[in-house]
């Protein structure tokens, strides 16, 4: 009997069946996509730490324990957090696509109920029901699914081919995949179609016997807006849309959060590139155009230097290599700016040290190979000299949060005798001092004070005898040549996480001098940085990198970054992102579109009582038309009317963030795909009104008024 009965509903409401299968389809699809897109992700990841032999990595990608059990087991969570939030997305969606259907036929299941139909059997047929129609649907999404998830793999080789290093990602899918993707979907489905069958079969049969559904509202509410700007179309307008608010929900949160999601979507990825922009390719595009990491090799073992200056195109190379310091300060030695700054009291614990009267502060060193420090001599206009170090003496207001436009002032008093550089090892256990004589130009703020714990070497002491070193004080003399507030021409940024450095710059012939008494306090890679004509071209730089991985990739480990080609690259990333998030906004756009089709395809269905009652009271069809015209207007304009608002506190508060005048952003501004989307909305939802507009207006009057069970 219910298999019949399931059968001759869905042959006679054809609409409820393409409404049902639409969800289906809509559903199983992104969930599809979703588990086929993560599959391949983690293939890829696995498929790259085993060729780079990162075993670590790989157990924390299998889930297994790691050498210490602490290994990161991200992917897998995430996985699940993005799944979970999917389907419950889904669910509250497409839930109301089977609600609309059964509410429909509370009258019918209400005479089922007083003829001894039990609540289990009609939740039985309910789920009977969707199983019939869900099941090719589902089938066709998860392919389909499948179908995008390998067009995102060859799309992602596509727009990533021109980044390097980077391995051709392979397209695959494993059984258990289709597995789980089927059985959330089922879950998913299963959910939405038990929330409104658990309702209806709770009704007792009196009370659902009593529900005609005959789609009027039970106390008018007038539309105040709508009919103060477009009179009584409007005012039958907004009852009709209070009357289908259940019907119009899928499509009215679908069609809001895709708008919202798209728009709030673009102004991050564009503020971000922007930002990314000004200040980072923007802020060093005449300080570098290719910089080399030569791997685990110190700055005096590269001896290509010369060779690199000499190849066509590279108008200015510098080498350095940076190491780890400390320097201890005395409050008396800050300069008056610093002092009416608050000094160190609003340093952390971990950037400043006071110990007694004094303060520890993070000193890093800069060491640049000999002409590339008699450049930056020359830059800041000191005699050309390769016996002392030049300090960068400048410290930015911590007052100020703006990091875009930072402002700075002298870090110490031009005066003084002695500055005293405590050098922090990265293999030693403590930190060295290093008494300097200034000269002429002299530099305040520090004291003769030693450190311990300095290595494991042995040192000579005044009395002849050797001690370990770390049981004595070591102190190394460093010539100051000056102070400056200029930086040289390095790709480096300063003082940026820690605000009170000091950062020194030596040149190599000095630095050797002392590398023997302080080893393991550098870095172990060393950088080149080259500097191109002014205009280079991307294709003269591609040409100058291979020339340059040529002369040192066979002695050393080098990794090599092109300026041009990074600035493209992160520009193809930044749109592979959002072309990502703009296919789930339109896929949300769809779900939503796809509601609007099927409800107004059953316009003759639902309203052909209610246009009757227009007709017969001598409304002519072109206002009921100026009617539907008013319903699509509303349906389409609540997203973007209630999107601005959101949209504006949110970019609002991340101009904010990140220091950015609106002015700046609004140059900029994603206005043009935000507007096409917002159109390309709207002219679905007008083309689905206009659709069902076509079957209402070939009513004829006698025929509805003789059909009395029209509902």
């Amino acid at each position: 009997m219910w298999k019949e009965y399931t059968k001759g509903y869905l042959k006679n409401n054809r609409t409820a069946a393409v409404s049902m299968m639409t969800a289906s389809f809509v559903s199983a699809l992104l969930l599809s996509l979703l588990s086929a897109t993560f599959y391949n992700l983690w293939k890829y990841e696995v498929e790259r730490l085993t060729a780079k032999g990162d075993t670590y990595a790989l157990q924390a990608m299998y889930l297994t324990r790691g050498a210490n059990d602490t290994a990161p087991r991200l992917l897998f969570p995430l996985f699940l957090l993005i799944m979970g939030l999917a389907s419950f997305s889904l669910v509250i969606i497409i839930h109301n696509v089977f609600a609309v259907s059964m509410n429909a036929r509370i009258h019918q299941f209400g005479i089922f109920s007083s003829i001894g139909a039990t609540p289990k059997q009609i939740r039985t047929c309910l789920f009977q029901e969707a199983v019939s129609v869900c099941a090719a649907p589902v089938l066709a999404g998860t392919l389909f699914g499948i179908a995008g998830a390998f067009g995102v793999t060859k799309w992602s080789n596509v727009i990533g081919a021109g980044i390097e290093n980077r391995r051709e990602e392979v397209f695959g899918y494993h059984p258990l995949i289709l597995v789980v993707t089927l059985l959330i979907t089922g879950v998913t489905i299963g959910a939405s179609v038990w929330l409104p069958a658990w309702k209806l079969s709770r009704m007792t049969p009196l009370d659902a016997i009593k529900n005609a559904g005959d789609g009027q509202l039970k106390r008018r509410r007038h539309s105040y807006v709508l009919s103060l700007f477009f009179g009584v179309e409007g005012e039958l307008a907004g009852n009709a849309l209070k009357v289908q608010r259940k019907a119009l929900r899928t499509a009215s949160l679908s069609l809001f959060l895709s708008f919202m999601a798209f728009t709030l979507m673009q102004c991050f990825f564009s503020l971000s590139a922007i930002s990314t922009r000004e200040t980072y390719f923007e802020k060093y595009q005449d300080t570098w155009d290719i910089m080399v990491t030569v791997k685990d090799e110190e700055i005096g073992a590269f001896k290509e230097t010369g060779q690199m200056r000499a190849l066509p195109g590279a108008e200015d190379v510098a080498v350095y290599q940076k190491a780890a310091a400390k320097c201890r300060l005395s409050e008396e030695g800050l300069s008056e700016e610093m002092v009416a700054n608050g000094g160190f009291s609003r340093a952390s614990e971990k950037d400043v040290t006071r110990e007694g009267e004094s303060f520890l502060v993070n000193a890093p060193i800069v060491i640049l190979d000999d002409e590339s420090f008699l450049r930056y001599c020359e830059q800041i206009g000191i005699a050309l000299r390769l016996d002392g170090a030049v300090i960068l003496n400048r410290i930015r207001d911590v007052t100020n949060p703006d990091f875009r436009h930072p402002q700075y002032m002298p870090y110490l008093k031009e005066s003084g005798e002695t500055v005293l550089l405590g050098l922090a090892g990265t293999k030693n256990a403590g930190t060295v001092t290093a008494a300097t004589e200034v000269g002429e130009t002299k530099l305040a703020g520090a004291e003769n004070v030693g450190m311990v714990n300095v290595g494991t070497e042995d040192i000579a002491t005044e009395d002849g005898r050797t001690e370990k070193a770390g049981t004595k004080d070591v102190t190394v003399e460093l010539p100051v040549l000056a102070y400056t507030q200029e930086v040289p021409r390095l790709r480096e940024e300063y003082a940026t996480l820690d605000y009170y450095e000091l950062v020194h710059f030596l040149p190599f012939s000095l630095w050797k001098e002392y590398r023997e008494q302080i080893a393991g306090t550098e870095e172990e890679d060393t950088y080149i940085r080259v500097l191109g004509r002014e205009g280079v071209t991307v294709g003269e730089l591609n040409d100058l990198q291979r020339q340059i991985e040529a002369v040192a990739a066979n002695r050393y480990q080098i990794e090599s970054e092109n300026r041009i080609r990074s600035y493209e690259e992160n520009d193809t990333k930044l749109q592979g992102m959002m072309a990502v998030f703009g296919g789930f906004c339109m896929l949300l756009a769809v779900i939503g579109i796809s509601n609007m089709f099927t409800n107004t395809l059953g316009f003759v269905r639902l309203r052909k009582r209610e246009i009757a009652r227009y007709l017969s009271v001598g409304m002519k069809p072109e206002e009921i038309r100026k009617m539907f015209c008013i319903e699509a207007f509303v349906i389409a304009g609540k997203p973007v009317l209630f999107t601005l608002p959101v949209a504006l506190l949110a970019v609002g508060a991340m101009l904010k963030a990140c220091f950015m005048e609106p002015a700046e952003f609004l140059a900029e501004a994603p206005l043009r795909p935000i507007i096409v989307f917002m159109l390309a909305v709207w002219a679905a939802v007008g083309f689905s009104y206009y659709l069902g507009w076509k079957k209402i207006k070939e009513i004829r009057l006698a025929e509805v008024l003789r059909d009395d069970t029209m509902i």
